[in-house]
């Protein structure tokens, strides 16, 4: 079921937010869309400063309505949380990312 897509990713965001919100989690991915069927696009990497970039503009500015010093803070503190993981999840990344930034609100 299409509606149900999102549950493969609950997992992945329960790790770093065991009281993370399925409609968050829906949110995000009905917003992240085709870009999760492709195995790279489906990730983020905090190495690469084009693809923060593109999470800052499109996830943190367009989405969360952040100012850009906001969505600098609120990546950086979701690339810490995350560093163990060489694989990051763009799901499990712009959930950590609202939750750091306090926008989880406008996902509900």
């Amino acid at each position: 079921m299409a509606s149900d897509k999102y549950l493969k990713y609950m997992d992945g965001v329960k790790k770093y937010a065991p009281d993370a919100a399925e409609t968050a989690v829906q949110k995000i991915v009905s917003y992240c869309g085709i870009a999760l069927q492709s195995k790279d696009a489906s990730l983020v990497s905090c190495s690469d400063q084009t693809e923060l970039d593109r999470v800052r503009k499109g996830w943190c500015t367009k989405k969360l309505n952040l100012s850009a010093a906001d969505a600098d803070a609120a990546i950086a503190k979701t690339c810490e949380a995350m560093k163990g993981d060489r694989q990051k999840s763009r799901v499990t990344f712009y959930y950590l990312v609202a939750e750091a930034s306090g926008t989880l609100g406008k996902l509900s």
